[in-house]
């Protein structure tokens, strides 16, 4: 199991997910170098985004809007 991540960790991962899209050459080298983790990690951190997004837009996890 990798590391935790912070929320500012967070944050940067999705910044920098938007600064190197699907057409960036090395994209997971970038993100992982901006948010300062392994590539591995980063990319298993992406898929888990996807899960949690796909969950949400199922209805399967309730959005909280504060």
């Amino acid at each position: 199991m990798g590391s935790s991540w912070t929320p500012r960790q967070n944050k940067v991962f999705e910044e920098a997910l938007a600064i190197y899209d699907r057409e960036t050459p090395d994209r997971w080298q970038n993100v992982a170098k901006v948010v300062g983790k392994p590539v591995e990690e980063v990319k298993r951190h992406y898929e888990l985004l996807k899960e949690d997004i796909n969950r949400i837009e199922r209805g399967l996890i309730p959005l909280h809007l504060h």
